[in-house]
């Protein structure tokens, strides 16, 4: 077996080789592994999970609490106080110290439970082929050179390169910021292809949204993109914040000014003033002890405690109280798009029908929203063509949403879902449209021929073929145009420049068709739709921004706060959604790639000037967030 594993800079190809070659390279074939060569593999690359950091016992976190040149001065004091049998001094210093340590303690440990959730995103079970059977396993005993079982809802166990596709898709935005679930394909891709492109690769940690595969693992554990993100964070250096650098400066003056103080009083009242040994040595502490603020510790740590509460009412989860303090000295806010600025959930946001542009509000999959033509509400009756676009909405559709635990959840694809809450915007019941016209037949989608067709028939023996998928392809198959109830021409080039003017705005593109067909009809073929299709509608989809994150970046900018969007969605992309929250320069967007052929010096000049950075792997941001830092930026 070839020990490239062991380097995993250097087995960062996989995308760039066959699936033949990957299992030569591997010494394995598709009917898997043995379960003595598994045994031996997991003995040399260990299990596939990831390395936990490790973690603090709750008395080591108690006295880290304690670590802090003020609080030695104070713990000093107490000593030499009880020393000299100030027992009263002794114990209001001991408990400034402790309530000091008690209020931080407790504070951290409420947020080391949240930061514990990269660990958990590794699938718990895989289907694995061992011995050319397939078995369901823990997913840590998974090794390079396993062939793995994938499908829609699994989320994948390792890295895996792909073969033997069924119609996958998988949603990537863990890894790369793109809302849209990726159509995955087995052909490999150029080593340079960046991880948000190698669609023959499904990486550790992503959902399985649509069809099936099967795949080669060739990275676990760490070695995974998921495990070299979660080692890119733990190799973070740690820096202090400005509050911390200033009492610590603080308290390095302040013990130096006390001791040359004390030294001095002793030396005087020794030598000149003729003091007793006894006498002067009391008093120098006494000097020394009171000249340290000890009511310092307890009012800066009660300050920012109640920073924390006013923050947790926000529902911002802050690990060390001296963030508090930092937020309100940050000077650069770095954010990802997908799921912060955006709500990563796919929402209709045009429909364009033969003569009309329908604007369509909302919030991701909430079946609540407004129709607007020319920024003018309209209802769903009094655009016939709106019902139909709508029904084919619903019915050429394989996902369902659900109301639970006080938010609409998906079960299935993003583009499906938001098809079905725009049709609820038109007020249709998916449930009853269903139930109107079942389902008799399905081509589903598969990447090859680019749409999905389902065939029904209503209680009354008609039947309905739908068609949706890649506008250019479903244009070609089609001859005609939905208009006002009836067919007409299609007039190609509109719905061309409509296409066009959709995918200037970032939309995501999507068109439905159908055709009328007999109550006989009941297999769906694929000549059944080649040709001679009606054109109903194209959908403008998109991530849509967070209202209350406009705000937010509106109120930084008028606090002086430069925001810049790092995403690895595309360019397009990222700047649409920039010009929408008003971000500094959105017209100029630098991608992952311009970023790697800069020199050191262009990096650091790069990431002040630009505020959209698209296409960005976590190195990219890691690398951008330090540049800033190195420039004198307080990064948030």
């Amino acid at each position: 077996m070839s020990s490239r594993l062991n380097h995993p800079a250097e087995s960062q190809d996989w995308h760039s080789h066959s699936a033949q070659e990957v299992l030569q390279i591997l010494q394995t074939d598709e009917n898997g592994l043995s379960e003595k060569q598994s045994q031996k593999r997991l003995e040399k690359y260990g299990k596939n999970i990831l390395k936990k950091t490790k973690k603090r016992t709750p008395f080591i976190r108690f006295l880290a609490q304690i670590n802090n040149l003020l609080l030695y001065v104070l713990l000093v004091a107490a000593i030499i106080t009880s020393v000299l049998g100030h027992w009263i001094d002794t114990a209001v210093i001991i408990a400034v110290v402790v309530i000091n340590a008690i209020i931080g303690f407790i504070q951290e440990g409420k947020a080391e439970k949240a930061l514990q959730a990269i660990q958990e995103m590794l699938s718990l079970q895989a289907r694995v082929r061992r011995n050319s059977h397939f078995l369901s396993i823990s997913a840590e005993k998974l090794v390079p050179g396993d062939i793995v079982l994938i499908h829609s809802g699994d989320r994948v166990p390792a890295d895996l390169r792909l073969f033997e596709i069924n119609s996958l898709q998988v949603q990537e935005s863990i890894l790369t910021g793109e809302s849209k679930a990726i159509d995955k394909i087995a052909d490999s891709v150029t080593r340079e292809t960046e991880v948000a492109d190698r669609r023959c690769m499904a990486h550790a940690g992503t959902l399985v949204t649509n069809g099936t595969a099967m795949g080669i693992v060739v990275e676990t554990g760490d070695h995974t993109q998921i495990g070299r993100i979660s080692t890119l964070l733990a190799g973070v250096q740690k820096i202090t914040t400005p509050l911390l650098k200033n009492i610590n400066q603080f308290n390095r003056w302040l013990t130096f000014i006390i001791i040359i103080a004390s030294v001095a009083t002793f030396m005087y009242g020794i030598l000149l003033a003729g003091f007793s040994m006894d006498e002067i040595f009391l008093a120098t502490v006494g000097f020394a002890v009171a000249a340290i603020p000890e009511g310092l510790p307890p009012v800066m740590t009660i300050t920012l405690a109640l920073g924390v509460t006013k923050m947790a009412k926000h529902n911002a989860i802050i690990r060390r109280l001296p963030a508090v303090e930092t937020l309100g000295a940050v000077t650069v806010i770095c954010s990802d798009k997908t799921g912060t600025l955006t709500h990563n959930e796919l929402m209709v946001q045009s429909v364009i029908t033969a003569d009309h542009t329908v604007t369509v509000t909302g919030h991701g999959y909430q079946p609540k929203g407004e129709l607007l033509i020319d920024n003018k509400l309209v209802e769903p009756d009094m655009l016939n063509d709106l019902i139909m676009v709508a029904q084919a909405a619903i019915l050429c559709n394989e996902s369902e949403l659900e109301f639970s635990n006080k938010q609409w959840q998906l079960h299935g694809n993003p583009m499906d879902g938001a098809l079905l809450a725009f049709g609820s915007k038109v007020k249709l019941d998916p449930h009853f449209e269903r139930q109107s016209k079942p389902r008799t037949d399905l081509i589903p989608f598969e990447s090859e021929h680019k749409f999905m067709a389902t065939l029904h028939h209503d209680h009354e023996g008609r039947g309905y073929i739908f068609v949706k998928g890649a506008p250019e392809k479903i244009i070609e198959m089609c001859a005609y145009q939905y208009h006002n109830g009836t067919n007409e021409p299609l007039n190609s080039e509109y719905w061309l420049e409509m296409i066009e003017m959709l995918a200037s705005q970032a939309q995501r593109v999507l068109a439905i068709a159908y055709v009328l067909t007999d109550s006989s009809h009941t297999h769906l073929q694929f000549n059944d739709i080649e040709d001679g299709l009606t054109l109903i509608s194209l959908f403008g989809l998109i991530d849509p921004p967070r209202t209350e994150a406009i705000e937010a970046i509106e109120k930084c900018r008028n606090a002086g706060i430069a925001v810049k969007m790092i995403t690895g969605d595309h360019a397009t992309t990222a700047k649409a959604i920039a010009t929408q929250f008003g971000l500094g320069n959105s017209h100029k967007v630098v991608t992952g790639n311009d970023l790697d052929g800069l020199d050191k010096d262009d990096f650091y000049q790069v990431a002040n000037s630009t505020d959209v950075f698209a296409r960005t792997t976590p190195e990219h941001k890691l690398k951008i967030v330090e540049a800033l830092q190195s420039s004198g930026q307080i990064v948030g």
